[in-house]
């Protein structure tokens, strides 16, 4: 019995070295005391977007396992056995789940006589997931059995050679996209970590951008645990609607708020032979919806509590930590500002319009709820305002609504473009994500349009850009009404991978939302000729040094880049999969392949690709298969000085066609691209290109003649006429940048296609 008590002990110390030495090694996404130490359960972030290569979906992703070194063997990571993750949807204001996606993960010891992971085609902990959904609180449902985790991306021998799988990692990346039973597409695997900040520079005591030693990716080479949904939103919505049926962009039927959670069982033995078992209920241990909420938001006192509850069943004491945030200390003069020198950008409204005043325990707008001057706004105390009026609370008004019911299509959160001064008037309107609950969400309304990852304005500030687009650029600015202005898909309306979410939220404290309402910084006069004031510029100026991640994002699903490779250098850690993998070298070409897309013309296929930095680079092979997995040689064109190349494949057969570029430099070493595909067919298709257009446009038909007819966004007709051949080139030169659409007609076919004019 002694010696039973004493393996145990072993064993459970044991366990706990293990664990310490693998949680130290990281720095963030670990945003409370308890969930630092089960790295496993730990939700890094979610994301939630209308896809850009599918707008009738939604991609929701939450992430796990932070901090993942690629060469982090010979255990590498991966999701754990005993943990329940989910991704929540709530779509129609009553407390509960809507819909409940749950994955647990199962693995199996393929070759236990190795202590590799890969070995002659068998893996090492061999990873499976099990699909449930639950709707409206319902059963949940197995809608997907056996989903494949691609293994991790060891190297080149352990994934491309005959003693390892004997394959390619783009493969095997892709193969694991599965589609479920219910039609979402889903990806479950490691990923490159999409989040990118300075953690360095954020936790000395806020220096963003950091002043000693230049800023640093915290995150950069690293990996994450991925879960991606591709849903329609039609099976998100409410009512079961499409986007189609939505009453304007801005639709208030078409919001849902996404959070993502980890939970285990509160019962955990560790048995004399090291094996483990796991029994009693299960509790949430992880939870995350809007990002950095726990983490720069929540003090450390309540961060174990937080990770514990739901959006529906929160401490109400916990909303004075959004309505007098301690990052607000750090902005303020009176206060600490100067103790973050970093911050001197950030400088919240003490005086604002000479009435108003921001700072933390002063009062805000809770003078108007003596009189109800919000009348008629959501501020008026029929409606919402005992709830964003409160008294030595004055960030109620804008940062507790951000984080916790989402923002009303209503005065005053409307742009201060055609308010004539007076903050609370209506203006025009770039925001309606509101979702009556009191809890934080991630909130996103599906009816906003994409906007298009090559939009020459699109930007990762999200809604702060739609906001300056709205206030000073025409067209935008030259009305009120309710138009679509790229970036109203952006963070805090959802979340895209691109969103640079701590610029925004730190700009956010800093009181950029007020003034976007026309609550103006102080060294703005009421009344005067120019609300764009040096302390506005300063705040909109501002930066945390890194504005991007480490690497570009795929443009299919599940859109996050595939992960670093373990034998690589990036950094000292990692080969980067930014197009796809380096076959033959440990080191990354120098070269940046911008984009790679291919068009149907006549029955010939037209690629075109841009790169950058194509130092030592000898050209690209152009590569073609019909089967998507054996590919022949097309031809080879030379690198030049120029940065865009194309190449027509003429004469093709009706079929399916893939191609690729093997990127080759001068020393031999190469990648590929990722995989584009073209359909040719004996029906009378219409295409046009280049897409995006610039001076001129060629649309096409498969039949001798067509007509077409050129529409505004709001369906004006600026072009059309009639084309007694198979194709047209049309002058764009005399067309504004913009959204327009082209409608083709045979008397057989109608097609419309949206084209962007930049």
């Amino acid at each position: 019995m002694k010696n039973f008590k004493i393996k145990t002990i072993r064993a459970v110390l044991s366990a706990m070295a293990m664990l310490f030495t693998f949680s130290v090694s990281a720095s963030s996404h670990r945003e409370a005391p308890l969930i630092s130490n089960d790295p496993l359960a730990d939700n890094a972030d979610v994301y939630a977007f209308r896809s850009p290569n599918d707008t009738n979906k939604v991609t929701l992703i939450a992430t796990y396992v932070p901090m993942q070194a690629a060469h982090g063997g010979p255990n590498y990571y991966s999701f754990g056995e005993h943990v329940r993750y989910e991704i929540h949807v709530e779509n129609n204001g009553i407390a509960g789940d809507d819909i409940t996606y749950r994955f647990t993960f199962t693995k199996v010891n393929q070759d236990p006589t190795t202590f590799f992971n890969i070995r002659l085609g068998a893996q090492n902990l061999k990873t499976t997931y099990t699909l449930e959904r639950s709707i409206n609180g319902g059963a949940f449902t197995v809608i997907i059995a056996n989903g494949i985790v691609p293994p991790p991306n060891i190297g080149a021998r352990s994934i491309e050679t005959g003693v390892g799988l004997g394959t390619n990692y783009p493969a095997l990346f892709n193969n694991a996209i599965s589609t479920a039973a219910t039609g979402e597409q889903v990806f479950c695997g490691s990923a490159d970590d999409p989040f990118f900040v300075d953690l360095g520079g954020v936790f000395d005591l806020g220096d963003l951008p950091r002043q000693s030693g230049g800023p640093k990716d915290g995150l950069k080479y690293l990996n994450v645990s991925v879960i991606a949904i591709q849903v329609d939103i039609s099976t998100l919505q409410k009512n079961g609607q499409g986007v189609a049926t939505a009453n304007n962009i801005l639709d208030g039927d078409f919001v849902i708020g996404v959070w993502a959670s980890a939970s285990r069982q509160q019962m955990k033995t560790i048995n004399a032979d090291g094996t483990e078992m796991h029994s009693g209920p299960w509790v949430q241990v992880s939870r995350l919806g809007m990002p950095l909420t726990n983490e720069a938001v929540i003090p450390i006192g309540d961060k174990d509590k937080w990770n514990s509850l739901t959006p529906y069943n929160e401490d109400p004491a916990m909303e004075a930590y959004f309505c007098n945030p301690e990052l607000g200390l750090y902005m303020d003069d009176a206060l600490f500002g100067g103790a973050v020198p970093s911050f001197a950008p950030l400088r919240i409204q003490r005086n604002s319009l000479q009435t108003f005043d921001f700072g933390n325990t002063h009062d805000g707008l809770w003078p108007l709820r003596a009189t109800n001057a919000g009348a008629g706004t959501a501020l008026d105390t029929m409606l919402f305002g005992n709830y964003l009026l409160r008294q030595g609370q004055p960030r109620s008004v804008d940062l507790l609504p951000i984080f916790h019911t989402g923002v009303p299509n209503l005065a005053p959160y409307q742009l201060a473009t055609g308010k004539g001064g007076n903050p609370l008037a209506v203006g025009k309107p770039f925001i309606n994500n509101f979702l009556p609950l009191f809890g934080d969400m991630l909130r996103l309304n599906m009816a906003v349009p994409v906007t298009p990852r090559n939009h020459p304005q699109f930007s990762s500030m999200g809604l702060v850009q739609a906001a300056v687009l709205g206030l000073t650029t025409a067209p935008y600015n030259a009305n009120a009404n309710l138009e679509w202005i790229p970036n109203m898909d952006g963070f805090p309306n959802g979340r895209r991978l691109e969103d640079d979410v701590t610029r925004i939220e730190l700009q956010a404290v800093g009181g950029v939302v007020l003034a976007a309402i026309g609550l103006w910084y102080d060294d703005y006069t009421a009344g005067g000729p120019n609300p764009v004031t040096q302390d506005l510029v300063d705040v909109l100026s501002y930066n945390t040094g890194i504005s991007a991640n480490d690497t570009t994002f795929r443009t299919t699903f599940p859109f996050v880049q595939m992960p670093w490779r373990g034998t690589g250098e990036g950094g000292g850690l990692a080969t980067p999969f930014t197009q796809a993998v380096c076959l033959n070298t440990a080191t990354p070409l120098p070269l940046h392949l911008l984009s790679f897309d291919v068009f149907k013309q006549y029955s010939n296929a037209l690629l075109d690709w841009k790169t950058a930095n194509k130092e030592n680079v000898k050209g690209f092979q152009v590569q073609r298969s019909t089967n998507g997995s054996d590919f022949v040689n097309v031809t080879f064109v030379s690198a030049t000085e120029k940065d865009d190349y194309s190449f027509t494949d003429p004469s093709l057969e009706n079929g399916k066609y893939y191609y690729r570029l093997k990127v080759m430099d001068n020393d031999n070493r190469f990648f590929y691209s990722e995989v584009r595909t073209v359909i040719f067919s004996e029906t009378n298709a219409f295409e046009l290109y280049p897409n995006p257009v610039s001076d001129e446009m060629k649309i096409t038909s498969a039949a001798d003649q067509f007509s077409y007819s050129i529409y505004t966004a709001d369906g004006k007709v600026i072009e059309s006429g009639n084309v007694h051949s198979n194709s047209k080139t049309l002058s764009m030169k005399h067309v504004v940048k913009g959204v327009y659409y082209i409608k083709m007609n045979t008397n057989t076919e109608t097609k419309t296609i949206k084209f962007l004019k930049q």
